[in-house]
C-alpha cells in the first residue's frame, strides 16, 4: 500500500510546475472605500474561474478576442460584474463594496501553500480570523494560550506550576508532536521551544491558522499531529495605531502597541509589548500557582515594494523574558533552612527574517524566504542535583518555493534547508552539544475536477545529518455533493528524529535529564482523516455550519523519559509499541441575526504502551465539549459566554482525574469608533486542581509537583482599554 502511494505521488509531481501565455488584461481590484488591494479575488465567465488576484490585488487575464461579462468575487465583498472586450491591454481599476453578509467558511487559508479558501480546502484548517484575534487582544492581550485553547479538539496543558509553561496538544497527541510557525517558517523548537505560545501576544497578528491532522509533506517532519501557523499583519496605505493596556485580578499588567503605515515604495510594521505578573499562592500551600514574571518583546519589520509584483521584507524580533516561582518565602527574600524551593528562568530570543515575494503573471508566484534565531537561557533553581543551567541554541530556516496555477491545477514545489546548534555551557548538566541539520524538498499537485472536487497530492523527501533519508507522502481528496453537503479524505507521514528536549506534559528539570543513546530511533507517523461538512443560509442573517471529523494517528517508536540508574534522573528510550490516537471532532456555528453560537465536542481515545498508565496516554480528556455564546448590539455592546466541559483525564500512575466544568464571561463595549472597553472572567466557577488534590508531594523543603490536569490559578478577571485608529 506505502509503495502504491509513493509511486502515485511521484507520477503526480512530474507534472511540470511552469507553463506560458501572453496577458491581454490587467485588473487591479480594490477596496471601495479604503482603496486598499483585494487579494485572492477569484475573476469568472460563464460560471468557470480564470485567475485569482495576487496579494497586490492585480488579477492578469488572457481570453480570445471577443466580448466577455466578467464577475469578480472576494471574501465579505458583494459580487462585480462588467463587459470587457478582448484583446485589451488596459490596466482596469474594479472597487468592490464589502458585504453585510457573513462569510467565514470562504476564508482563504495559506497554510495549504496553494492559497486555497477554507470551504475547498483538501485540508482540515480552523482559521481564527480577523474578528477572533481582535477579540483576544482584548480579553488576553499577553498571549495567544487562551484563543488557541477554544478551538475544538486543541488542549492547551499547563506543563509547570512553577514557571507556568504550556505546550499546544492537537487531537490528543503531546504537544511535542505540534509545529508552531509564523509566516510559515518554524518559530520554536527543540530546547528554544520552553515558552513557546506564553511569549506570542495577538496584536500583530492578521490571522491563526491550524491544521489538524499531518501537515510534515509541507512543512516538515514535526508536524505530525498538527501545526499552528501565525500570519502577521501587514502595512497598509492607511496609518494605523493601536494600543491596549491591561490588568488582572492575580497583578499582571499588559500592555501592548501597534502601529503600521505604508506608501508606493516602502512601509513598516511595529509592535512594542510589556507584561509584568506578581506572585499568586491561589491554594495557600505555601507555593506559587503563577510566577514572577517580566517580558518584553519588539517586533519592528519594514517592507520595501520596488514595482507591482515584488514585496521584499525584513524584520526582527527580540523577546526578553524573566520567571521565578516556588516557594513565596524565598520569593518574598524570606529563606530559611527550610523554605529554600525555588527555580528561576532568564532568557532572551533575538530573530531576523527576510521574505522576498516575486508575483509573475498568469497566477505564478516566488517566494524566497528565511530566519536565524539565537536564544540563550539561564535556569537556577534548588532541588535534587541542584545548580545552573545556561545553554544557547543558534535555529536557521531558509526556503524557496514556486507557485503556479495553470487553468484548474495548482503546482506547488520548493526546497529547505533547516537547523540548529546547541552549546551546553554548564559544568552541572549531562548533555552534550549537539547539531541539527536537515535538508529537504517538497512538491504539491492540486486538481479541480468538475468544479465540485479537488485532488491533492505530495511528496516531501528530507535528509537528516543523523538521522538519514526520511519520505513522506501525502494524498487529499475533497469533494462537494451540492451547496450543503461536502467531504474530506486524507493521508499523510510525518517524523520526528530524537531530542533530548521533547515538548512533554510533565517539565523535567534539564539537569536532571541524561544524554540520549544514539541509537534512539526516529518517530514515525501515519495519519488519516475523514470528515463530511453542511451549511445551510437561510438570509443574510441566519446561517448553520457543521462538521464531523474522524481521525486516526498511529506513532511508531515513540520516545518516552523513563527513570535512570539515579531514580531522580530521566533518561529517552523508543516504547516497544506504537502510540495511537483515534476520534472524532465535531464543530457547530449557528448564526441568528445578531446572536452567535459556537460548539465543539472531541472524542478522543489515545493510548500507548508506558508503565502504569494502563495504556491510555495520560493527561488527554476522553471527551471534551465546549460552547460560545455570543450577542452584538449596535456594534456598541458585544457579550460572549463561554463553557466547557472537560472528562476524565488518566494520571501517569493510571487512576482518574474527575470531570470539571469551566466557564468565561466577557462584556466589550465602543465608545466612538476609537475606544473600546473590555470586562473579562475566566474561570467564573473557580475550579481548581488544588480542590481535588495537593499539586505535589514531598516536604515544603524538596517538593516534588504533580503533572497538572486541571487551573491552578483560579477565577481571573481583567479590564482592558483599547485605543485604535
Amino acid at each position: 500500500m506505502r509503495r502504491t502511494l509513493l509511486i502515485v505521488t511521484l507520477l503526480a509531481l512530474l507534472i511540470p510546475c511552469w507553463s506560458s501565455a501572453q496577458v491581454t488584461m490587467r485588473l487591479r481590484i480594490l477596496d471601495e472605500s479604503s482603496k486598499k488591494a483585494i487579494p485572492f479575488a477569484q475573476a469568472t465567465t460563464g460560471g468557470q474561474l480564470i485567475t485569482v488576484s495576487d496579494s497586490l490585488g492585480i488579477a492578469l487575464i488572457t481570453l480570445p478576442a471577443g466580448t466577455y461579462t466578467i464577475a469578480l468575487t472576494a471574501t465579505n465583498y458583494a459580487t462585480q460584474s462588467a463587459v470587457y472586450t478582448f484583446p485589451d491591454t488596459t490596466t482596469h481599476f474594479v472597487y468592490l463594496e464589502a458585504s453585510t453578509k457573513d462569510l467565514e467558511e470562504v476564508t482563504v487559508v495559506s497554510s495549504t501553500r496553494s492559497n486555497q479558501s477554507i470551504e475547498n480546502s483538501t485540508m482540515k484548517v480552523e482559521v481564527l480570523g480577523k474578528e477572533e484575534v481582535s477579540e483576544e487582544v482584548a480579553i488576553k492581550p499577553a498571549n495567544i494560550a487562551s484563543l488557541l485553547g477554544d478551538v475544538s479538539g486543541v488542549q492547551i496543558q499547563q506543563s509547570s506550576a512553577v514557571s507556568g509553561n504550556s505546550n499546544v496538544r492537537i487531537q490528543g497527541l503531546q504537544g511535542r508532536y505540534t509545529q508552531i510557525l509564523r509566516d510559515g517558517m518554524p518559530l520554536y523548537d527543540g530546547f528554544s521551544g520552553g515558552f513557546g505560545i506564553l511569549t506570542i501576544p495577538p496584536l500583530d497578528l492578521k490571522q491563526i491558522e491550524l491544521i489538524k491532522g499531518s501537515a510534515s509533506t509541507l512543512y516538515g517532519g514535526g508536524a505530525i499531529g498538527g501545526l499552528v501557523n501565525l500570519i502577521s499583519k501587514r502595512p497598509t496605505f492607511n496609518q494605523e495605531a493601536d494600543i491596549i493596556a491591561n490588568y488582572t485580578s492575580l497583578g499582571e499588567v499588559d500592555a501592548n502597541a501597534y502601529i503600521a503605515k505604508r506608501n508606493q515604495k516602502v512601509g513598516y510594521t511595529f509592535f512594542a509589548g510589556y507584561a509584568k505578573q506578581v506572585a499568586k499562592d491561589v491554594d495557600g500551600d505555601g507555593f506559587s500557582d503563577v510566577p514572577n514574571a517580566q517580558s518584553v518583546l519588539l517586533h519592528p519589520k519594514f517592507f520595501y515594494y520596488p514595482n507591482d509584483k515584488t514585496i521584499i521584507s525584513a524584520g526582527y524580533s527580540g523577546t526578553f523574558d524573566n520567571r521565578k516561582g516556588g516557594d513565596m518565602k524565598v520569593l518574598n527574600g524570606q529563606s530559611d533552612t527550610t523554605h529554600q524551593f525555588f527555580e528561576e528562568n532568564i532568557s532572551q530570543r533575538h530573530t531576523g527574517e527576510f521574505s522576498i515575494e516575486h508575483f509573475y503573471d498568469n497566477d505564478t508566484r516566488l517566494v524566497i524566504k528565511g530566519s536565524v534565531s539565537y536564544f540563550q537561557n539561564k535556569t537556577t533553581n534548588f532541588e535534587y542535583a541542584a545548580g545552573t543551567f545556561s545553554p544557547s541554541q543558534l535555529s536557521y530556516y531558509n526556503e524557496a518555493s514556486y507557485n503556479k496555477t495553470v487553468g484548474k491545477a495548482t503546482y506547488v514545489c520548493g526546497i529547505n534547508i533547516l537547523g540548529d546548534d546547541y552549546q551546553n555551557n554548564s559544568q552541572d548538566a549531562y548533555i552534550n552539544d549537539f547539531s541539527n541539520f536537515t535538508i529537504g524538498a517538497f512538491g504539491q499537485y492540486s486538481l479541480r475536477i468538475k468544479d465540485k472536487s479537488t485532488f491533492e497530492t505530495g511528496l516531501r523527501i528530507d535528509h537528516h545529518n543523523t538521522k538519514g533519508f526520511f519520505a513522506l507522502p501525502r494524498v487529499a481528496y475533497f469533494h462537494r455533493f451540492n451547496e450543503k453537503f461536502a467531504t474530506r479524505l486524507g493521508f499523510g507521514m510525518g517524523y520526528k528524529t530524537p531530542n533530548p528536549f521533547v515538548q512533554q506534559d510533565i517539565e523535567y528539570n534539564p539537569l536532571r535529564i541524561v544524554t540520549p543513546d544514539d541509537n534512539l530511533k526516529s518517530e514515525i507517523s501515519y495519519g488519516y482523516n475523514a470528515e463530511i461538512n453542511y451549511k445551510k443560509d437561510w438570509d443574510n442573517h441566519h446561517t448553520l455550519f457543521i462538521n464531523h471529523a474522524f481521525f486516526y494517528t498511529q506513532v511508531n517508536n515513540p520516545i518516552v523519559f523513563i527513570p535512570d540508574v539515579y531514580w531522580y534522573n530521566v533518561r529517552l528510550a523508543n516504547s516497544g509499541k506504537p502510540l495511537s490516537s483515534l476520534g472524532s471532532d465535531t464543530y457547530l456555528k449557528l448564526t441568528i441575526k445578531k446572536w452567535e453560537l459556537y460548539s465543539g465536542f472531541t472524542y478522543t481515545l489515545a493510548q500507548w504502551d508506558y508503565p502504569g498508565s494502563k495504556s491510555y496516554v495520560p493527561l488527554t480528556p476522553r471527551s471534551r465539549i465546549a460552547m460560545v455564546l455570543v450577542k452584538e448590539i449596535e456594534e456598541k455592546w458585544r457579550f460572549g459566554l463561554e463553557g466547557s466541559l472537560t472528562g476524565t483525564q488518566y494520571r501517569y500512575d493510571g487512576t482518574t482525574t474527575p470531570t470539571y466544568f469551566f466557564a468565561a464571561i466577557m462584556i466589550l463595549h465602543n465608545l466612538g469608533k476609537h475606544v473600546s472597553l473590555v470586562l473579562n472572567i475566566e474561570n467564573a466557577t473557580d475550579y481548581r486542581m488544588s480542590k481535588v488534590e495537593s499539586i505535589y508531594t514531598g516536604s515544603i523543603t524538596i517538593p516534588e509537583f504533580k503533572p497538572l490536569w486541571a487551573p491552578i490559578d483560579g477565577r481571573v478577571v481583567n479590564f482592558s482599554v483599547r485605543w485604535k485608529l
